[in-house]
Formats: C-alpha cells, sequence, structure tokens
C-alpha cells in the first residue's frame, strides 16, 4: 500500500539527439529528495510514455534499481503501458524483480480498445507486476475512457489501489460509493480545477507543478484536502506558478523554467518544443 498522498511526476531527461539521458532523470528525482518530497512517479505522466522504446524503459528502470538509497526512502511509481500489450507485460515482469513501490497501469493512444479487450489488457499486467497498481484514465490524451464498471470490475483485485483519473471527476462518487471499505485513493492528474476536484472525492494528488515548486504544492494541496483558509499572497503564488506550467504545453514549459533554475533535463521529443 502507497502511503504518500502526493508524488511528483517527473519528465524524462534527452539529449540534444533525443536519446535518453537516465543520469539526468535521476539527478533531478534526488533534487526533489533532498527538499523533502518522498515519492515520485516515474515513466508516466508527462505525455512521454509513449516516445520510450521498452529497451529505454527497461534502461530508466534498472537504474532506479541501482539507487538505493531512492528505491529504500521513496515510493516510486513505474508507468506501464505500451501501443502493444506485449511489451507492456515485459516490462511488468522486469518490474516484479525489483523494489519498486507500484505501478501506473495507462492504456494505449489512438487504438480504441474496447473496454472487454482493456479489461483483459489490465488483469494481465496486474498479475504479472506483482506491485499495488494505479489505473490511469486520460481519454484527451488516449482517444480510450475507461468506464466505471471497468474500474470497479479492475478493483476487485487486492493489487489494484486507486485510480489517476484525468478525465471527467464526477465519475468518483460513482465509483466510491460502489467501494465501501475506503482502501480505494482516487489521484488527481495535475493541479486543474484540484479544489473541485477535491469535492468529488479526489485524496491524493498526481503533480506535474511540482517539479518547479514541491513543497509549495504540497502545502497547498494538504491545506485543500484539511479545509485550512489559505492566505491570498500563498494562493497568488501558486497561481503563478500554474499559469508559468499550463499556458501551453506543460512539459514544454516545465522544461524550459527548470532549466532557469538549474536543472537541465534537455528538449522534448520533437514535435513537442517545435517552435
Amino acid at each position: 500500500m502507497l502511503k504518500e498522498i502526493y508524488h511528483v511526476a517527473v519528465p524524462t531527461a534527452f539529449q540534444n539527439d533525443e536519446t535518453l539521458d537516465t543520469k539526468r532523470t535521476l539527478d533531478h528525482i534526488r533534487k526533489l529528495y533532498n527538499k523533502g518530497i518522498r515519492s515520485v512517479l516515474v515513466c508516466g505522466s508527462t505525455g512521454e510514455q509513449h516516445s520510450l522504446s521498452l529497451k529505454e524503459k527497461v534502461e530508466l528502470l534498472t537504474a532506479l534499481e541501482e539507487e538505493e538509497l531512492l528505491v529504500s526512502d521513496m515510493e516510486i511509481i513505474f508507468g506501464v503501458s505500451a501501443i502493444r500489450q506485449s511489451e507492456a507485460e515485459v516490462l511488468a515482469k522486469e518490474i516484479s524483480k525489483t523494489s519498486i513501490a507500484a505501478i501506473l497501469l495507462g492504456y494505449p493512444p489512438y487504438l480504441l480498445p474496447t473496454q472487454s479487450e482493456a479489461l483483459v489488457y489490465s488483469k494481465s499486467i496486474i498479475s504479472l507486476a506483482k506491485k499495488p497498481v494505479i489505473l490511469y484514465n486520460n481519454p484527451a490524451r488516449t482517444g480510450f475512457d475507461l468506464s466505471v464498471e471497468s474500474i470497479l470490475e479492475l478493483a476487485k483485485s487486492d493489487s489494484v489501489i486507486g485510480l489517476k483519473e484525468a478525465g471527467n471527476p464526477s465519475k468518483a462518487s460513482n465509483i466510491l460509493r460502489n467501494l465501501s471499505d475506503g482502501a480505494f485513493y482516487l489521484y488527481a492528474g495535475g493541479e486543474r480545477d484540484l479544489s473541485q476536484k477535491i469535492q468529488y472525492g479526489f485524496s491524493r494528488l498526481s503533480s506535474i507543478a511540482g517539479n518547479l515548486a514541491p513543497i509549495k504544492i504540497q502545502s497547498w494541496f494538504e491545506d485543500l484536502l484539511s479545509g485550512n483558509i489559505i492566505e491570498q499572497e500563498k494562493l497568488d503564488s501558486i497561481h503563478d506558478v500554474l499559469e508559468i506550467i499550463y499556458n501551453g504545453s506543460p512539459i514544454v514549459n516545465l522544461k524550459r523554467e527548470l532549466s532557469h533554475e538549474g536543472v537541465d533535463l534537455g528538449k522534448c521529443r520533437r514535435p513537442l518544443g517545435n517552435s
């Protein structure tokens, strides 16, 4: 079970020729750790999952496993998704051998599987990974929308502990109403409309802006969850961070702003970053 209610979805670093830069990816994770962050999502959010080959994903996974401090003192969540189910299964098997804390199970873009096909895909990966699983539904990016019925079917597995929902947040009440034991967590995918999502029942955050202001975003989220009154100065500061990240392409903006702070994650793989 994952204890942390907040994790940072970290970008993947690339060299100038767009090859994977594992070292700088891990350097960024270490910096987040040194700032007090205790959970990160790697190879998952920020839209880079499907640009990475299976070989690159395994290389990143292997490098993480060699970071004893990080894997022992952080909850590291690793993204698993692929156009081909067979490749996702290979990655899941590799993850089962590691100290990775959990997986984020995403769905392939463009293919538009049926709900029954998605269930077979999901159950295979869940069984092979042998880790806690967060389902990831992001219809705007994939074109596929995991139904409430499919979510509830997958949640019958003890391994499935939550859902990162980047689609319709109103699904939350229906899901939670049918899962009465309280052991299923809803993760907000990013900071947009976060107050509203909390009202729907979201209790955890998969943060993009946390790469830039990790503790500030975490504190704001915890205040929202607790219903604390937030000073206007703090709200204005948060608004400024979110405006920087979400005005345009978030991953492009994020890498640019991090480079200004001396965190060089390279450019995005084109067409992202084209200008």
